[in-house]
């Protein structure tokens, strides 16, 4: 909790740091050290003076090349440790400190070992699978032979046992004649044994009957287990099978045919005792490949562990050395190509902390000569840089994607700090959705040390960055429900009784009418009995479209006063004069006075038509207003403010271009009769290049349409977006009405039942609806209302977001680079 109090925000946000421009003379010999020191303070953001150059063409263009070749050795170390799963197990040792050269020197050596013991451990992992096939082959064909030559003895025994009963004259003459050629002549076949891929065996076997015309016999087996393929090196599902063929030309096309299919081929013999023979010498050549690729992995595991055990500080370092190059390739030489010459912005506060940067970084590189420090006066505008930490640094980010503030611009983060969870929790009002999103943020900040160091999916990482954001929605999400007396869209009697009671027994479902006041007013939130009334206009519902109202005439009041602060202090008297005092009137005499009257009625308790009353505001403004009016003199209050925002418009749209135009020619006629030695160097600059007198014309009419767009955008936005703040109603009403439906329709259906198992259903069900629709979508739907208001119905009332941030050279903000 300590922890939390130290990171709220204080009113540094609420304009950017002062800033100036400097430039730096550093010494050849000192510049790397300076830079580095310069990273390491993290308050300095360098200026490219060679943008001119190409990235070839720089001095340091051979240093980041190396640091790019060291990196692309890391990324094969980093592979190399995925493979041996110690990348996330391990954490790195920094031992001592090791420079550039050393450490290239070193990953060469590392790297050429590495990948010769993956290629021996390749070569030697492809025999002995290639080993472990070949036995199969031999185990497997061995039986084809083994069941051929019993079945051909037994039908060998059959046949003479036949003959000898039957006699000789009862036997076919050719069948005879078979039996007794000479075995010389009897043709010789061929074979071809291997392995073939199962889910390929049925293609392979159709193709060889096809293309041989079925002049092959192929007979297969199956491989129980899968066998690693010694070319892909994965498992694969195999067959073994043998092809016997006649002939050299479908020998041929055997061959192709296993080719074409990945069959891997072996040599078979038919010859049991060779083939036994060589069982055994593949079996001991197994045994012995076996005990070679595991020594050789326990020694590349012990490579890979001695890598992984300093590669953070390897990886940092050239990380480090590569944004150094790369900055001092920013540098440009001076005349004497013997200095470095650097110009960039810094916070006004660090001036003295990179002072000693310089000087500590001249002593420890042994320079005779120090670094040079000035301020320049600059022209262009500084960068942007607001003090932030890890709780106001997500809601600056929500700042920042509409538009980076000017330099000292008034910073919407400050206010959007408590604004954004607020209209967030006005649209989602139910304090036990708020508890629900309220634990599931405590769990996300609890953690955040072992989150910050891990690498999280998108939408996991979106949130962890936003959990305070969350937190805060969460925390206003509560309070909003205790108002609305909302759990789960179920009211409770949390602080006392309601004030209402039924007439008689007859009216416990009953609304509003037959209640009567017998307590004292609810004291906190909306009274439990509201809830559920069925009136013309319910009070929830009326209560929500009215605040709506009153929050955004209140938040657009703001934006309009941030901009008369922004006017005072860049000095712009024309602002307040012809932005700031007719907006307010216009505003307010129309919006404002409808949030009065609202006010007003909610305190003395008037049944007037608000909406009548606005409306013969415009149409009818003399007739008397009878019921509808709120306080004495009305009538005549609402006919001055209708004339003060008629005046209003051409208030806004008039004067500021006359008078921009006359400042405009007092000031050219005042330049060209004022002395030579009362021109600053910025005027002198600026006039260098034209001949005397002659200065940029004034378009006046260009001026004038970009005040009249001005002035009927903020008109016509002073419509549009106090309707726009509706939206705050509609949500509120929208999440309201769904939490009803699903413990209405789901809970309390279930309930009715009095059934277990539908009971259950019933709550899983309500559960899953809970969480989907109303804890995720209704609350990114809420986000995406409340960031719409704040960049459009807020801050295009003051905030131009047109700046650029401060982005300082440091080593804490170097990520990982993506180099090819």
């Amino acid at each position: 909790m300590m922890e939390m109090l130290e990171n709220l925000p204080t009113m540094d946000m609420m304009r950017s740091e002062p800033m100036q421009l400097a430039r730096i003379i550093i010494p050849i010999e000192s510049a790397h050290r300076t830079v580095s020191y310069l990273g390491d303070l993290g308050l300095f953001q360098f200026k490219d003076l060679n943008s001119d150059k190409s990235p070839f063409q720089r001095t340091f263009a051979t240093q980041i090349k190396r640091c790019g070749e060291m990196a692309r050795k890391l990324r094969f170390f980093k592979d190399q440790m995925m493979k041996a799963g110690l990348l996330s197990s391990t954490r790195s040792a920094y031992g001592s400190e090791i420079s550039l050269d050393e450490l290239e020197v070193k990953l060469g050596e590392l790297e050429s070992e590495l990948i010769e013991m993956n290629a021996n451990t390749e070569k030697l992992q492809r025999a002995y699978n290639e080993l472990l096939e070949y036995k199969l082959v031999l185990q497997k064909a061995g039986d084809f032979f083994h069941h051929a030559q019993n079945s051909a003895t037994a039908q060998q025994r059959e046949f003479e046992e036949h003959r000898l009963v039957e006699g000789s004259m009862d036997s076919p003459l050719l069948l005879e004649q078979e039996m007794t050629t000479d075995i010389t002549k009897h043709v010789k076949l061929g074979y071809v044994s291997g392995l073939v891929p199962r889910d390929k065996s049925m293609a392979f076997e159709r193709i060889l009957f096809r293309t041989t015309r079925g002049n092959v016999f192929l007979k297969q087996n199956v491989v129980e287990e899968p066998v690693i393929d010694p070319v892909q090196g994965e498992k694969v599902e195999k067959n073994v099978f043998i092809i016997f063929y006649s002939g050299e030309r479908a020998k041929n096309k055997v061959l192709k045919i296993c080719d074409a299919f990945g069959a891997n081929r072996y040599p078979f013999t038919d010859d049991i005792g060779k083939r036994y023979q060589i069982i055994t010498e593949v079996s001991g050549k197994i045994s012995e490949l076996k005990t070679t690729i595991e020594v050789g992995t326990l020694h590349w595991s012990t490579v890979v562990q001695a890598i992984a055990n300093q590669f953070e500080q390897w990886n940092n370092l050239v990380k480090k050395e590569k944004s150094i190059y790369h900055t001092l390739n920013a540098l440009s030489f001076d005349v004497t190509k013997k200095c470095l010459v650097a110009e960039g912005w810094h916070p006004v506060f660090a001036t003295i902390q990179i002072q000693k940067a310089l000087q500590r970084a001249t002593s420890d590189s042994n320079s005779q000569v120090g670094s040079i420090f000035e301020v320049l006066h600059a022209k262009e505008s500084p960068p942007t840089y607001f003090h932030t930490n890890k709780f106001t640094s997500a809601f600056q980010e929500i700042v920042d994607a509409y538009g980076v503030a000017k330099y000292q611009e008034a910073n919407p983060g400050l206010y959007t700090i408590v604004t954004f969870p607020f209209l967030f929790a006005v649209m989602f009002g139910d304090w036990g959705h708020g508890i629900c999103l309220l634990l599931a943020t405590l769990f996300l900040i609890l953690r955040e040390k072992k989150y910050s160091s891990q690498k999280l999916g998108d939408i996991m990482e979106m949130a962890f960055g936003g959990r305070y954001v969350i937190f805060m929605m969460a925390i206003f999400s509560i309070y909003t429900g205790f108002i609305y007396n909302e759990f789960f869209s179920v009211p409770f009697e949390i602080f006392g009784r309601s004030a209402y009671d039924c007439r008689d027994s007859s009216c416990s479902d009953a609304t509003t009418i037959g209640m009567i006041k017998v307590r004292d007013t609810y004291p906190f939130g909306v009274d439990p009995m509201w809830h559920g009334t069925r009136s013309e206009l319910p009070f929830l519902n009326s209560l929500k479209m009215k605040m709506s109202i009153l929050l955004g005439v209140a938040q657009m009041n703001l934006g309009i006063i941030l901009s008369y602060f922004n006017a005072k202090f860049f000095k712009n008297d024309l602002n307040i004069r012809y932005q700031f005092i007719p907006q307010m009137i216009f505003l307010n005499s129309l919006f404002g006075y409808l949030s009065l009257l609202i006010i007003v009625k909610w305190c003395t308790g008037s049944q007037a038509d608000l909406y009548h009353v606005m409306i013969y505001m415009f149409l009818s403004p003399t007739d008397d207003l009878g019921d509808n009016q709120l306080f004495w003199g009305q009538k005549y209050f609402q006919i001055l403010l209708l004339l003060a925002a008629l005046v209003a418009v051409p208030w806004m749209l008039i004067p500021k271009p006359l008078l921009l135009k006359k400042q405009h020619e007092e000031r050219h006629q005042g330049l060209a009769y004022a002395p030579l030695h009362s021109l600053d160097e910025n005027i002198e600059s600026d006039f260098s290049d034209k001949p005397h007198g002659e200065h940029e014309e004034f378009e006046f009419s260009e001026v004038l349409v970009h005040q009249l767009i001005h002035t009927i955008e903020f008109v016509l936005g002073s419509v549009s977006n106090t309707a726009s703040y509706l939206r705050l109603w509609a949500l509120s009403l929208a999440h309201s009405e769904l939490s009803s439906v699903f413990y209405e329709k789901v809970l309390l259906l279930a309930w009715g039942f009095n059934n277990v198992i539908v009971l259950i259903i019933g709550i899983i069900v309500f559960v899953f609806a809970t969480v989907g629709v109303l804890l995720v979508m209704e609350t990114l739907s809420a986000f995406l209302h409340a960031l719409r208001l704040h960049w459009v119905e807020f801050q295009n009332k003051f905030y131009e977001g047109d700046g650029y941030k401060f982005i300082p050279f440091s080593f804490v903000s170097i990520g990982e680079e993506d180099d090819n």
